[in-house]
This record gives structure tokens, sequence and C-alpha cells, in this order.
């Protein structure tokens, strides 16, 4: 039984036996030409689907449509997955290590495998291994940040193996993991690693005035560390990056015909000029990121609609800020049409509590906002590929600085004796567009031994080459017949309800073994 305000309850004979049940983990190519079905039937715990959709968006998958369905101790998810080129999953490597994936992170363990992403990223067991020291940083976003902080590891000889930098609403979370120069081998001296911290905090605190508020925490090799850009969300949420602006706009009336109709809106403004940095502008300004929550008081749920612009990792990002704030996904319906993306979850609290007062829902709200927008690409991309050598990282980011670039996003990574990684940059006097003989300046000053390559939008050319593959790309599904959808507690439970009831049994009886 079920009740509201209170925990599920289950007979413990019935749990033990659902616990020793292996999963079905069903890869179908036939049903969808343009994208591949990831189906899986399991017994049912916390932090499950996060896991899942966790290990799609690592192979650098796109999840275009989902339907989650975990009640009573059991899920029935489905998500149709290709590649950021478009493609269906036909690899037997990549299809083989999902499936095992998948059954092994059921049971606690981990694949011993690896495999290639489409983007040429290697991911397995090695890069799973939680061998590095970490250091974690939430600081205002100022000019020059990371340039200074990877100068002080250099002259620490400090190695870093991989970096990561988000800014939103005027904040900014690092991680970095570093290892020791010239050995590249772990840092362990616990000494050592309080003397890095106390110098890199000091770099970060001449970076703030007064009472600004600021963190840098460095650990040791730490096993089972939480996944990188999942501790990301986490830095900026206890950072309280949400709470800067106006509350989210709300997700009007009927959300899917609403999504179709401002689809088509942003596809007309999208490709009317794609090599225009103002129809970017225009399209963005179109299609708002919007969060909406209701309760649907007939079976004891949180309803949370959000409609934002589509991406890769959009559905990592909010199924992750959900779970890390204690929120059980019980049902689910994403879907994107071009451009937008739609996504509805019917959820409640661990302690079974749904969102009844304004002021949680409006927390809730502002969080899966500020999940959506901490990723979103501002600015002018570069792609930075050189041999790996000492201070790489502090040489690349200086000369970004002395050409008035600030950085809005960072990701890098060493993959085997080459560096590489992706920069999102603006004029650092928030004049508007990267002036493009800046651009040249930096090309010359890193030299011919360090290649820079530049995209005005990833997220446009993903979208371009979606639409290019799928036709149309409507990926939306109407709501039912028998007009439009308000925002009536009674249509709530009659449209999308109806339709993911009727569209998870459909698919219940879809389900088989495990197929190589």
């Amino acid at each position: 039984m079920e009740g509201r305000g209170s925990q599920p309850y289950f007979d413990p004979d019935y749990d033990s036996l659902v616990e020793r049940i292996n999963p079905c983990v069903c890869i179908d190519n036939e049903t969808c030409e343009d994208c591949t079905l990831v189906k899986v039937d399991s017994a049912n715990r916390h932090g499950i689907l996060l896991e899942m959709v966790q290990l799609l968006t690592d192979l650098d998958l796109v999840i275009s449509k989902s339907y989650i369905s975990s009640d009573g101790g059991w899920l029935m998810d489905v998500f149709h997955v290709a590649d950021q080129l478009g493609n269906k999953l036909t690899d037997p490597t990549l299809l083989r290590y999902i499936q095992q994936s998948l059954v092994s992170g059921w049971k606690g363990t981990r694949s011993t495998g690896e495999v290639r992403t489409c983007l040429g990223k290697l991911l397995g067991a090695e890069q799973l291994a939680s061998e590095y020291p970490a250091i974690e940083i939430t600081a205002t976003d100022r000019p020059g940040l990371l340039s200074e902080i990877a100068a002080v590891l250099a002259e620490l000889h400090c190695h870093v193996a991989c970096a990561h930098a988000w800014t939103h609403n005027s904040r900014a979370a690092v991680i970095l993991y570093v290892t020791d120069e010239p050995s590249r081998t772990p840092i362990a001296d616990a000494d050592r690693l309080a003397h890095i911290e106390q110098q890199v905090d000091s770099v970060v605190e001449a970076h703030h005035g007064p009472g600004e508020r600021r963190r840098v925490k460095v650990s040791g090799p730490t096993p089972g560390r939480v996944h990188t850009e999942r501790r990301l969300h986490q830095l900026m949420y206890e950072d309280g990056d949400y709470e800067a602006g106006p509350p989210p706009p709300p997700v009007n009336g009927d959300h899917f015909a609403n999504a179709n109709l401002e689809a088509r809106r942003g596809n007309i403004l999208f490709l009317s000029s794609p090599s225009s940095s103002s129809s970017s502008s225009a399209s963005s300004a179109v299609i708002k990121t919007r969060a909406s929550i209701d309760s649907w008081k007939k079976r004891g749920y949180s309803v949370v609609n959000i409609q934002s612009r589509d991406r890769p990792k959009l559905l990592f990002d909010t199924v992750c800020t959900l779970t890390d704030m204690q929120y059980v996904v019980f049902h689910a319906a994403v879907g994107s049409h071009g451009p937008l993306a739609v996504q509805e979850y019917y959820i409640r609290h661990m302690d079974g509590c749904t969102l009844d007062s304004e002021r949680d829902r409006q927390k809730v709200s502002r969080c899966l906002v500020a999940a959506v927008e901490r990723r979103v690409s501002h600015g002018l991309r570069l792609d930075v590929s050189a041999r790996d050598r000492r201070g790489l990282l502090s040489d690349v980011t200086r000369v970004l600085r002395e050409n008035s670039l600030s950085l809005t996003r960072a990701e890098c990574a060493t993959r085997g004796e080459r560096a590489v990684g992706t920069f999102y940059v603006t004029d650092a006097s928030g004049g508007g567009d990267v002036d493009p003989t800046r651009v040249n300046a930096v090309r010359q000053e890193m030299g011919e031994s360090v290649t820079v390559e530049v995209s005005n939008d990833a997220t446009r050319e993903w979208i371009s080459a979606k639409c290019s593959n799928n036709g149309s790309s409507s990926r939306l599904t109407s709501s039912p017949p028998g007009g439009s959808r308000s925002r009536s507690m009674t249509s709530l439970g009659s449209s999308i309800g109806s339709l993911l009831w009727s569209h998870i049994e459909r698919l219940s009886s879809n389900f088989g073994s495990i197929r190589s």
C-alpha cells in the first residue's frame, strides 16, 4: 500500500524476492527508423533512474524521448537514443557495454569492459576509478579566475589531468583532478594536499571582497567518488546559484500543444540564418526555460512540467537535481520537437510527501531551471588540442585572459599523450560577440603546436543535424483527443497521465530477454 505523507510499504518477503530478480535489458533497433530503443525492466531503488541516464549520457548518447514508470517497487523505462551525430546504435561492443553496465549497475558493481564513444572518448573501468585528488571550488565568477588557479597549480608541480568549470548567475564551480608532476602519480601526502588547498584558496580569496562567499576543498583519492558533473550540480546548489533573479516563467495551459507551436516558431528563427549570431539570440529568446509544479491529489503526486531548449545531457541534469533534492520520480514522459524539449515528472519526496506549499514549489522550480541553464552554451566555443605537457592549462587560459576573453564553461581532459579541451568564451568587457581578431591572436600566441577550432554554437549544430537526420524531428506526443489541457487537476490526470499509463502498458508486453 501507499500512503501520502508516509513511506510506501511492501511485504518484506516480496521485497526480498524482487531484489533477487535480475533486470531485463532489451536493445531494439527495429521499432524506430531514427533511433535505438533501450528498454529496462527491473526492481526499483532510489537513484537507479539517474544511474541509467548517467550511463547513456557518459557514452555521448542523446535521449530524444523517454517513458518512465516505477510505481510499486518495479520500474519499466524506455529510452529513445541516438549518438550525437544522429545515428542509431549499431556497434556490437557499444550495445554489449550498455547491457552489461545496466545489469552490473543494478547489482552495485561496475562493468569491466571499455568502449569508445562517437566523439572519440574512451569510457571504461579505469576512467571511473576515483584515483586522483580532487580540488573543488565555488566562488564569484571573475575573469581570469581559472587561469590564476591553473598557474598556481603549475608552480606547485601539479598536473591537471581533468578539469570542469561551470558558471551561472555570477557564480562559478570548478572541479580539477590533479597528479604529481612529473611522475603523473596520485598525490596521497596529506601535508602536500593541505598546502595545495591553502595556496589555491589564497588565489580565490584575492578575487573576492569582504563577505563574498567562496569555498575551496582538496580531497585525496576517494573510492566511489560522486560523478563529476553530478558533483558540479551539487556544488552550485549548495552555493545557492538558483536563488538569484526572478521566479521562472510558468508552463501555461496545454504545454504539449504550446511546445509544438513554440518549437515551430523557434525553428523559423533558428533556420532563417544559421550563420547569424542574432538569429541564435532570437531563437534562444523564443525558447525560454519554463517550469511549473501542480498537485494531482487523486494519486498523490506533484506534477513537474519543464520546457527548455533541447540539448545533449538535458535529461541527466533534471533527473540529477530531483534525485539530489531527495525526490522520487514515479512516472515521467520526455520528448523533443526540433530545438525544444518538454519534460513531465510525477514525483514525491522520499518521505512520501508532495509539494503542497508555494515556497517549496518555487524552490524546486528555481532549482530545476538552474540545472537546465548551467550547461547552456554561452559564447564562442573553442576546441583546443595539443600534446600534453606541464602547465598547458595555465598557458591556454592565460592567453585567453590576455586577449580579454572570459570563460563561461570549460571541460579539459588528457587522452593518452594528448590534451583536449572545450572552452566557451565571451568578451570580458561584456560587449557581446567575440571579435574574430582576438581569436586569430589566440591562435598565433598558442603557436602551431596547439590546434584551435571555432564553433559558434555546438548545440545549434547538434539540433540542425538532428532535424536533418530525422525530418521534422517531431518527437513530442500530443495530448489525447478531447480538447485543450487546462491547469486543473482533472485534466492533469486525463491528459499526460492517461497517455503515460497506456504507453507503459503497451510497452510492458514488448520487453524481452537480453539480446546481444
